[in-house]
């Protein structure tokens, strides 16, 4: 009871924080950043300040689904950022350069999730059918269950490996904007706001997957 309680509220949380992200993005993306900026002008502007060259910058479908592909070494800036003056979009532009720059720099936990990309791709997709068969076997085959575990826990490492991840490039966006004066003291806050709740989703991601991670430890251990 106490587990499906927990579940009930990080559920919650996670609703009311992806409603506070859409709503703060909608709102600061009325406002104009001070530089002038768009999304798509100030990736390439951040990506020269430090001599990062041969970076595609690409406009995608969607809201929200800005992300770099280093796969590709391409940054990838949803409609509503690439061609957008805003204080919002210029905010979500310089953090998905941010990974470009992790990338360059080498950053270790980047590469970490990088290298965890594979193999929690394929546990994300069966993990699932084995912890269910686990259960449905389980006096047949014991061990069954703990290998959907494992495969599970390999989905929550790359959930808490990824919060340094965006985490760093945020202050890296920030840090940029305050010193290249793509900001004031009215409009950085704004981008420090933005960026902070979308931090607050992977944080939710992260704690939900160790929570439900516990959860099939529990039925596995009864």
């Amino acid at each position: 009871m106490g587990f499906y309680l927990l579940i009930g509220l990080i559920f919650v949380a996670g609703i009311v924080v992806q409603q506070m992200l859409n709503s703060k993005f909608k709102k600061y993306s009325k406002v104009l950043a001070p530089g002038g900026l768009t999304g798509a002008q100030a990736a390439a502007k951040m990506l020269e300040s430090y001599g990062i060259k041969g970076v595609k910058i690409n406009r995608v479908n969607g809201f929200l689904t800005d992300h770099y592909n280093p796969s590709d070494k391409s940054i990838n800036l949803s409609e509503s950022v690439y061609s957008s003056s805003s204080i919002a979009a210029l905010a979500v532009a310089c953090h998905e350069t941010g990974h470009c720059i992790q990338h360059a720099q080498a950053y270790a936990p980047l590469k970490l999730r990088s290298a965890l990309v594979p193999v929690t791709n394929f546990c994300s997709k069966t993990v699932q059918w084995v912890i269910l068969a686990g259960i449905v076997l389980m006096g047949i085959f014991p061990n069954l269950i703990w290998l959907g575990i494992a495969m599970f826990a390999v989905t929550t490492l790359f959930s808490f490996v990824t919060l340094p991840v965006e985490i760093n490039a945020s202050h890296r966006a920030i840090a940029w904007i305050s010193n290249s004066g793509m900001a004031d003291a009215k409009t950085l806050p704004m981008a420090k706001e933005s960026l902070k709740w979308a931090a607050y989703t992977y944080v939710i991601a992260a704690i939900s997957s160790l929570a439900t991670l516990l959860y099939y430890i529990g039925i596995a251990r009864d």
